[in-house]
């Protein structure tokens, strides 16, 4: 057991421990600018929502009015048109008014 155990590990430098504290802060610079970028895209990101929001709150105020320029000529026409007897044969754009 004792045997297998040597084989399997490996045998530790007397300078990796130099090499490992030099590996160690270049995997903190890789992983500072991975949060970095992070933070950045996250940033883009937020900014991104807030102008659609904005856009969405905008759109909506526009169909609200919209609509009701739609409802007040829909009236307009409701009121300026001949009644149309519902017996008779009406084109269907008037009987949806």
């Amino acid at each position: 057991m004792w045997n297998m155990m040597c084989d399997v590990m490996p045998t530790i430098a007397e300078d990796s421990i130099s090499q490992r504290s030099s590996q160690f802060s270049g995997e903190d610079a890789n992983f500072e600018q991975l949060m970095v970028s992070m933070l950045d895209e996250r940033d883009k990101l937020v900014e991104s929502l807030r102008e659609n929001q904005e856009r969405l709150g905008d759109t909506e105020q526009r169909l609200k009015e919209v609509e009701k320029e739609r409802d007040s000529l829909h009236r307009q026409i409701a009121a300026n048109l001949p009644q149309v007897n519902r017996d008779c044969s009406a084109p269907d754009f008037l009987l949806k008014m």
